[in-house]
């Protein structure tokens, strides 16, 4: 990336959407510039899984494949935090980077995706994507039929415990920070078989470099080898709300809001991935890069035939 270069696309974040939407546009011969800050969410964690094909492949291995594809096609890709999108007035804008580099883009793509932010309790973090985990559809195969802890989530409570009793039987929900469950929850963990335990959990308990037990605040320690912890997911989506990008309200808070392509309320962006889907795995943030990518090659395609439609009706005839 050479400062003041200008580029059709900018996209800004070089996971699973990002790289997506750049081999799509780098195949439809769009000089394009992947930024990427070097924080994929799924980072922690040895493999993923459910992406057809690449079942058990590691997340950096995915993200070095990607890489390769989109080289081949001329796509650049730098890294380097994007700290401010500026309209530039000439339907584009400018892409400025933390160290001071800028570049112009006609169009961009945001995939920033999201942080996710764990529950206040001592040790979680160290062992997150190893034996705590969150998503059962990533991780529930590998760990099946083992004895499972769950944390009460604040917002939707006992759901997580109740979705990962399809991979084991013995499931504890801890209800840790929850005063209590709604009816229609307490009847299905009931139906389920799920223990509840009231009461603060303290920490963890490690043995051996593994997960042995969960600590609770009162002092009880309750044997467990897998911990299913659900996070405080947010976006990172301040590029896009800085532009003034529409949002919607969710339970788990506000969304910015794009159309069946990825295409936002601001004219020339798009966003995919996490930044604007809570709930996107890796499978599904490809997708959406794909879909973003075409738009985008479409939108720009139409702007320029459509300049030069007006261009050729603004010469006087004879």
């Amino acid at each position: 990336m050479d400062t003041n270069e200008r580029y059709d696309v900018v996209v800004v974040g070089g996971g699973a959407a990002g790289l997506s939407a750049a081999l799509v546009l780098g195949r439809s011969r769009r000089r394009t510039l992947v930024v990427d800050a070097g924080e994929p969410r799924n980072a922690p964690a040895a493999h993923m899984q459910g992406y057809l094909s690449q079942d058990g492949m590691s997340p950096a291995d995915f993200l070095a494949a990607g890489r390769r594809e989109i080289a081949a096609y001329g796509v650049g890709l730098t890294a380097g935090e994007v700290t401010e999108v500026v309209p530039d007035g000439d339907d584009a804008f400018a892409v400025r980077l933390a160290d001071g580099r800028t570049a112009g883009a006609r169009r961009l793509v945001v995939t920033t995706g999201l942080v996710d932010e764990l529950p206040d309790i001592a040790g979680l973090r160290a062992r997150w994507g190893r034996d705590v985990l969150h998503c059962p559809y990533c991780h529930g195969w590998e760990v099946r039929d083992r004895d499972f802890g769950v944390i009460a989530h604040p917002v939707t409570g006992a759901h997580q415990a109740l979705i990962v009793s399809q991979w084991s039987a013995d499931v504890t929900l801890f209800l840790h920070t929850t005063a209590a469950l709604p009816e229609d929850q307490r009847a299905r963990v009931a139906a389920a078989g799920i223990e509840v335990v009231t009461g603060e959990v303290a920490g963890l308990v490690i043995e051996d470099d593994r997960l042995t037990g969960v600590r609770m605040a009162d002092g009880r320690t309750v044997a467990r080898s897998v911990l299913f912890a659900g996070t405080r997911m947010v976006p990172r989506d301040g590029l896009l709300t800085a532009l003034g990008a529409a949002t919607r309200p969710t339970p788990l808070g506000p969304l910015v809001t794009v159309d069946e392509t990825g295409r936002t309320s601001v004219p020339g962006v798009w966003a995919a991935g996490n930044a604007i889907g809570l709930a996107e795995q890796v499978v599904n943030a490809a997708s959406g890069g794909y879909r973003a990518g075409v738009a985008v090659n479409t939108d720009l395609l139409l702007a320029d035939l459509d300049r030069a439609v007006a261009s050729a009706e603004s010469v006087p005839i004879g």
